[in-house]
């Protein structure tokens, strides 16, 4: 227990960013690296300048606002880019390629096969073994035309 009341208050701030910053790993999003680096500025500026514990808090309040603003104001002059945009979007990644009707389309609804699934399909009737192109999709069925 006493080495927790000798433990000086900069080592508090750095453990409390160093917490954060793996919490960071963790969580999504860009959120508490911002309060992470604030905790460690105000750890060392209370190690350098020996603070207060209420000037520790306001150097801390303070620079996670400023830090925290920076990033706001940064990341919508650069936002980030997905690598690629229709990664999780697997019905959109399907719109241009052909496919083999397996159901007939009659009435407006049979099945088609796109690689080694089968999905439901909507559009103009056709026959079994008719080529159709993927030209959209509603939900989970496939909007389809004649290829």
């Amino acid at each position: 227990m006493e080495a927790l009341e000798n433990l000086g208050a900069h080592w508090v701030w750095i453990g409390i960013g160093l917490v954060l910053a793996a919490l960071e790993v963790m969580v999504p999003g860009v959120y508490l690296i911002w309060l992470a680096l604030a905790a460690i500025a105000a750890g060392l500026l209370t190690l350098m300048l020996g603070l207060g514990v209420a000037m520790q808090v306001v150097v801390f309040t303070v620079i996670a606002a400023a830090t925290v603003y920076a990033a706001k104001r940064f990341l919508q002059d650069r936002p980030i880019r997905e690598a690629d945009p229709m990664m999780n979007k697997r019905l959109d990644r399907m719109v241009g390629e052909t496919a083999v009707v397996v159901v007939a389309i009659d009435g407006g609804s049979g099945k088609i096969k796109v690689g080694d699934s089968e999905w439901i399909a909507r559009g103009d009737d056709v026959a079994v073994g008719t080529r159709v192109r993927i030209t959209g999709a509603d939900g989970t069925d496939l909007l389809v035309e004649p290829a």
